[in-house]
């Protein structure tokens, strides 16, 4: 049965996450990361990115090259990049214990979540991560039960969920609120209209699943 392995890892911790500094205080998301005979080569999405600051950051960088913008949608660009020989980092355990990719987001602190084959693969990571000393603060391990999965199935979106969550970790939904909507809005870099229909979107979302 696979295993679902959720943790945060900060970014100068995450090889990747030193690489792109250049990009600025902006979100980062981690589409999939593809091997390629004795190379990986990560695939990710940026929200207005620096792009000179970017460049500058990989060509400086020992652990990437060869950066390539694929695609521009909006305000959001997917590159791609080589690492540069060996790797023994966090995606370089992914990709040897067979973990795929399901969410991975961050600036300065990244949140991931995993999927594994079966616990047999979750120990390997875990293993990989403790020999190479990369410390990761684990919140949540579980299997793709029909319980866990019904938290899961709620048709949202990445960026949805991400608006949520946050909301929810920053005390949106306290009385008294504890931040505002602008706030939520500026640390993921949208507008307050765009945060406002992630939010309120999503948690129409949940509600029908719940009570209809």
């Amino acid at each position: 049965m696979s295993v679902i392995v959720e943790f945060t890892i900060e970014k100068e911790n995450l090889a990747l996450g030193q690489a792109l500094s250049g990009a600025g205080s902006t979100r980062i998301e981690l589409e999939e990361i593809v091997p390629s005979e004795n190379n990986v080569m990560p695939f990710f999405w940026i929200v207005n990115p620096d792009r000179e600051g970017l460049e500058v950051s990989i060509a400086e960088s020992e652990y990437v090259k060869n950066l390539v913008r694929l695609d521009t949608l909006g305000d959001q660009s997917l590159y791609k990049v080589e690492w540069t020989g060996e790797y023994e980092d966090l995606l370089a355990g992914i990709v040897k214990t067979e973990g795929t990719i399901l969410e991975a987001t961050g600036n300065d602190a990244w949140h991931f979540i995993l999927r594994f084959i079966d616990h047999d693969h979750v120990g390997q990571f875990y293993n990989f991560c403790t020999d190479h000393e990369i410390p990761l603060h684990i919140e949540r391990v579980y299997t793709l039960t029909e319980e866990g999965l019904r938290g899961r199935m709620f048709g949202l979106t990445n960026e949805q969920r991400e608006a949520i969550v946050l909301a929810l970790k920053r005390g949106y939904f306290t009385i008294p609120r504890e931040v505002q909507m602008q706030a939520l809005a500026d640390e993921l870099d949208i507008t307050q209209q765009a945060f406002s229909e992630r939010l309120w979107r999503g948690l129409e979302k949940v509600l029908v699943n719940l009570f209809e």
